[in-house]
């Protein structure tokens, strides 16, 4: 079943995204939950002429992102965590925890378009990536330290 997405799917395509699934993935979750619709003829049509109005905003966010990529990859945060003696953190730092220390750095990156290869459950350095637009990702540094 081809369809086109609505909105960014992961491990899926990004909006604006003609993509072949699985009849019952589409059908049953994808078009019910208006992340996608189905890539009929007049879809595509439409899409094409959306595509062709926006290219000039697509591409601005684009250049959005390339330029906070430049200004995020020379910066190392600092990720506080509550460890016990040993260095384990209690529970785990994620993205929310990365997301904030972007907002302590003064710059807005959503938790969303970071990942991490592993969860991390010991104080040390590790990094993450981010996925700031389709074409743009990039690699931040950070240490996690105990609170």
């Amino acid at each position: 079943m081809e369809i086109i997405l609505k909105e960014d799917v992961t491990n899926l395509g990004y909006k604006g995204d003609i993509v072949k699934v699985k009849n019952g993935y589409g059908r049953n979750f994808l078009i019910p939950t208006k992340k996608a619709i189905v890539a009929t003829e007049s879809a595509k049509k439409m899409l094409a002429e959306d595509l062709k109005q926006r290219a000039h905003k697509l591409e601005r966010i684009k250049n959005d992102a390339i330029e906070l990529a430049e200004k995020l990859k020379d910066i190392t945060l600092n990720v506080g965590a509550k460890t016990s003696t040993t260095g384990k953190i209690f529970g785990a730092v994620g993205p929310i925890q990365i997301a904030d220390a972007f907002e302590k750095a003064g710059f807005t990156v959503d938790r969303k378009v970071i990942s991490l290869k592993e969860p991390i459950k010991e104080v040390g350095s590790y990094k993450a990536i981010l996925k700031l637009h389709k074409e743009v990702t990039i690699e931040v540094a950070f240490e996690v330290v105990a609170e």
